[in-house]
């Protein structure tokens, strides 16, 4: 009796195992480890274990934008706030930047509901690495106070 040959149903298995997404996010190369990806190329900054902000600077312009999302960066999470402060340690002086809630007409949000921030100031032209702090935001009843973080690399190391 001739039997068909495994190896190419163990490697379309392998192959299958590899992509898929757990509970806790998409696979990483084999190891099981979680994998975040900004959805706008950005910085991320984790915020606990729930929730990231997404930071996104745009040096011509001098702003910065926050996104405010789920752990897994895939869902975009509204907040109250109407705006967010982050402070900076650019060239040995203290910097700070407001960050504003951003309305968008065609998603709904509004200040006071969005899930997007931004703001303007000269030092964000100039300055591509600082340490920054997150002053204040509180996401669905959870505060967050303090939160610091190197940019561009983030704090949300996967």
């Amino acid at each position: 009796m001739k039997t068909a040959p495994r190896a190419p149903w163990l490697l379309v298995l392998a192959l299958l195992a590899g992509c898929a997404k757990t509970a806790e996010g998409p696979a990483t190369a084999g190891t099981g480890m979680h994998h975040a990806t900004p959805p706008h190329g950005g910085t991320p900054v984790a915020l606990g274990d729930d929730y990231r902000l997404e930071l996104v600077r745009d040096a011509a312009a001098g702003t910065l934008s926050a996104y405010v999302l789920d752990d897994d960066m895939e869902e975009f999470i509204r907040c109250p706030a109407p705006a967010i402060t982050l402070t900076a340690r650019v060239g040995g002086e203290d910097r700070s930047i407001v960050l504003r809630a951003v309305p968008n007409p065609a998603t709904g949000e509004t200040v006071g509901n969005t899930s997007c921030f931004e703001g303007q100031a000269d030092w964000v032209r100039t300055a591509d690495h600082f340490a920054g702090t997150l002053q204040s935001l509180t996401i669905r009843g959870t505060p967050f106070t303090g939160v610091a973080f190197p940019f561009p690399q983030g704090n949300a190391a996967d």
